[in-house]
């Protein structure tokens, strides 16, 4: 089993965050595990493997200096950090929004430029997967993958700028930054990562994510969710093939029971690792956390006896969210989450339907929404009316004053 540093985001820096600077690396989730809607969207990925020059050749990518890319995030200044992890450090810069050429701090479009460490041929691969997939695949729901710099030794990778961070951060992180998600927000984020997958597992060429955790979904500015950091996406099954047999990598916590034990791969993989993310979203608890009680380590066996009973479900539900949400909402929520991570890989939904299944609770939160609204406004009226009501009767009711005539001056005088 391999053993990488554990990912460190720098808490002054909490723009950005990417625990999936190295796949292989594990945040405060796990240990590292190696073994020695889409339809508006483009979905077309040569199968791989393909060599090192048609990936970069084909790739829709821009193709920067390392020049460029120095003067982008100032020379590379240790202030310009905002994440660090076994893969390397991640940049803040600016270029231009139209060139792409290094502008001055606040001037132009923000990028965060992930360098890679140059040894190790494991990161290579790694950096080169990213650029084979996401140079290709383009979704709302997937993080923009700018360009890239292959230059002598120097591997860069350039993406937009996610300013609120990852969804790990938010849900773990403690701090003035990172406020703890609503759960309208909570809900959005899901849809999104969800919408994430659902694309990949439809694409021409289907792709396995293979790596779905919070400190991989990263947010924009309106908590829009977008997957990052593909190292370790793989090719689907083809044809009359029920898997794909790869080494065992990932995050322990994330990972199919399944996988671990026989390597063997499929898109219902992802949708475990997405019902363990639907989890620590529901609790706001770690996947794995040694710093809980015995029999509270892992998040998914500890909460299974819950999730089905409306009246033990609260013991799971953060306590943060308490007010937010009606409990056929949570429960809803969480059943669906139970059915990801069932241990038979054929009794879980396909990511499509656990699309449906959200939007529809997001579908029926709107039209509650609406009821309500409409409720308080004719409850407003009646109201008024009653009053309004009220009013007249009171004026029939009370007799009026009687009005005597001011006397003539001719009688005064």
């Amino acid at each position: 089993m391999g053993i990488c540093l554990s990912n460190q985001i720098k808490a002054e820096t909490t723009f950005y965050t990417v625990s999936g600077l190295d796949s292989r690396n594990v945040s405060g989730n796990g240990t590292d595990i190696s073994n020695s809607n889409s339809k508006h969207s483009s979905a077309s990925v040569p199968p791989t493997p393909r060599s090192e020059g048609e990936i970069l050749q084909s790739s829709n990518l821009r193709s920067f200096t390392f020049s460029e890319l120095r003067s982008a995030t100032r020379n590379f200044r240790p202030d310009s950090v905002v994440g660090e992890g076994g893969f390397g450090s991640v940049f803040k810069g600016w270029v231009d929004e139209h060139t792409l050429a290094a502008s001055k701090p606040g001037t132009g479009i923000v990028i965060a430029v992930k360098k890679l460490n140059q040894e190790g041929w494991q990161g290579h691969r790694e950096w080169l997967a990213e650029i084979n997939y996401l140079g290709q695949l383009h979704h709302p729901n997937l993080v923009n993958l700018i360009g890239y710099c292959l230059e002598e030794d120097h591997r860069l990778l350039v993406y937009e700028f996610m300013p609120k961070g990852s969804m790990e951060n938010h849900l773990f992180r403690r701090g003035s930054y990172y406020q703890p998600l609503s759960w309208s927000l909570c809900m959005k984020v899901a849809l999104g990562a969800a919408r994430g997958l659902a694309f990949l597992h439809n694409a021409e060429t289907k792709v396995i994510y293979r790596d779905f955790k919070t400190s991989n979904i990263l947010l924009d500015s309106d908590y829009n969710a977008k997957l990052s950091d593909f190292g370790l996406a793989r090719d689907g099954p083809i044809g009359d093939q029920s898997h794909v047999s790869t080494r065992v990598m990932g995050t322990y916590g994330y990972a199919a029971p399944e996988y671990l034990s026989t390597g063997h791969l499929t898109a219902k993989s992802d949708v475990y690792s997405f019902g363990v993310v639907l989890l620590e979203i529901l609790s706001g608890k770690k996947a794995i956390d040694k710093n809980r009680p015995m029999g509270e380590h892992s998040l998914v066996d500890w909460a299974k006896p819950y999730l089905t009973n409306k009246r033990r479900v609260f013991r799971v539900l953060d306590a943060r969210l308490e007010g937010q949400y009606s409990l056929s909402h949570a429960l809803k929520v969480a059943i669906l989450s139970l059915q990801c991570i069932s241990m038979d890989p054929k009794s879980r939904p396909t990511m499509d339907e656990v699309v449906t299944a959200l939007e529809q609770l997001q579908q029926s939160k709107d039209v509650a929404k609406n009821d309500k609204k409409v409720r308080q406004v004719n409850q407003h009226s009646r109201s008024s009316f009653a009053l309004k009501k009220s009013c007249k009767s009171s004026t029939e009711e009370t007799p009026a004053k009687s009005k005597y005539p001011r006397p003539s001056l001719s009688l005064l005088s």
